[in-house]
């Protein structure tokens, strides 16, 4: 498995409007605009920072991944994305390491981007994501 770089940083908040004032207005992060990605109940906001990205994940249900993660630890750092060459190579490659995965195959995220999970009690209570772009 070849790791390029740290692809983003995946941020729950309450409110992305609200999350915006900070990172655009206070550190001058362009913001690059928002998707909503309806099968994970989230809309996600993203400001380059360099050849990585800070991701803003606010929840579109009382029942999503990050409601649940903002009702459980309040908001801030939700996951850690790392940009893989392939996947699916890195995720069968974990797998043979015995690393619990969330996501088995990738699914589509954000931008188009093929994603997946792993899951946080083999990474020392990090959640962490492999994101692959085209």
């Amino acid at each position: 498995m070849k790791v390029l770089k740290i692809d983003h940083l995946g941020i729950a908040v309450k409110s992305i409007d609200t999350g915006k004032g900070f990172w655009a207005d206070t550190l001058g992060l362009d913001f690059e605009g928002s998707e909503t990605v309806a099968e994970q109940k989230v809309t996600t906001a993203f400001f380059p920072v360099g050849e990585s990205e800070v991701e803003l994940l606010e929840s579109t249900a009382p029942d999503g991944p990050v409601a649940k993660y903002i009702e459980k630890k309040g908001e801030g750092i939700q996951h850690v994305a790392f940009r893989v060459e392939n996947i699916e190579a890195a995720l069968a490659e974990l797998k043979e390491k015995g690393i619990r995965l969330i996501d088995e195959t990738p699914r589509i995220g954000a931008g188009g981007a093929k994603i997946a999970f792993l899951h946080p009690k083999s990474t020392n209570g990090v959640l962490v994501e492999l994101c692959e772009r085209g």
